[in-house]
């Protein structure tokens, strides 16, 4: 059995996985709340929350499973990219784990983990495949082959799930950004306001949302504040379809550039309702098969963690003492 830890960021998690990392038997995320009142993640109050809740986390995940600390035969835990304070917090706890039972310690990218995470919904699925993280923290374009990932082309300034909150804190709406845009956008015409998609009709595969922020900061000033009020739904529409258009319109080229015959969409992002709908049609007029992980998988979780051991090296006993997380 594999315990698999996670706290790269603002969610404390710990799942229990069959040895082969493609069945989680059990997947406990514990969501702060404390950062709401700030409008995004505040580092230090993320670590000292993962210190007091993650011995409870990882023995819930422990009994969901319905087994003990004896079952357990190796250890995954994130190593990076992340918080650091946060990361450290992990790492500590699964060296503590893994040393006192003399197990072997595998220390798994984040990234990594997201697309592993489509190991979990599609067991059946096999390298090559295009993968698209789209979080809060990145948004990134791989090819992930039999011999491992390569980059392909990534943001260049904010991540989508960074652009969807700061959207959000400028129409006045909550944290996280991209549910809460998502639902004003319900009754939203996204064709009313011409918002722009950031290097649309550049022949690469980077990503840019910087100029979409800008744009929505000039609609609003253009409008009272009764006027933002009446507008939020159209405004909320065509700022998320926006961001939606950038994301499918370069995953859509690096699937086709590379002959790729799947393509997988990791990260919080993917949770997007309208993301999925594109996707599902765009893919399937292409013939391309698309693996989306359900949304609970999307968002950070330690199952993905877990299910990435298959992929990484494991660190044997004591070696991993030495072991230190990296924010980058």
């Amino acid at each position: 059995m594999i315990l698999a830890i996670e706290t790269s960021c603002d969610d404390t998690c710990a799942a229990v996985l069959a040895p082969d990392g493609r069945r989680a038997l059990s997947n406990v995320v514990h969501t702060q709340t404390e950062h709401a009142r700030y409008g995004g993640v505040v580092p230090e109050v993320a670590s000292r929350a993962h210190l007091e809740r993650l011995d409870g986390v990882v023995e819930r995940a422990l009994a969901d499973a319905d087994v003990d600390l004896d079952d357990v035969t190796s250890v995954a835990v994130t190593v990076r990219p992340g918080l650091i304070g946060a990361l450290l917090v992990g790492v500590s706890a699964a060296k503590g784990l893994a040393y006192a039972r003399r197990l072997p310690l595998v220390p798994v990218d984040h990234l990594e983990g997201h697309v592993a995470a489509a190991y979990l919904a599609r067991p059946d699925l096999e390298p090559p495949f295009v993968a698209l993280i789209a979080s809060g923290g990145h948004t990134a374009l791989y090819w992930v082959g039999t011999d491992g990932m390569r980059l392909l082309g990534e943001t260049l300034d904010d991540a989508a799930g960074e652009a969807l909150d700061k959207g959000a804190r400028m129409l006045g709406l909550g944290f996280p950004g991209g549910p809460e845009i998502s639902r004003a956008a319900q009754n939203g015409d996204p064709a009313r306001y011409d918002f722009p998609v950031g290097l649309r009709d550049k022949n690469n595969l980077d990503f840019s949302f910087s100029g979409l922020k800008t744009s929505l900061l000039y609609k609003l000033k253009a409008l009272d504040e009764a006027g933002a009020r009446e507008e939020l739904p159209h405004l909320a529409a065509g700022y998320e379809a926006a961001v939606v258009e950038a994301l499918s319109r370069k995953l859509l080229r690096a699937a086709e550039a590379h002959d790729a015959p799947a393509v997988v969409v990791a990260g919080g992002v993917a949770a997007n309702g309208l993301l999925r709908r594109t996707l599902e049609e765009e893919c399937g007029l292409r013939g391309l098969r698309l693996v989306i992980p359900p949304p609970g998988l999307c968002t950070d979780n330690a199952a993905m963690i877990g299910a990435a051991v298959p992929l990484s090296p494991a660190v044997p006993f004591p070696d991993y003492l030495a072991l230190n997380a990296r924010s980058v």
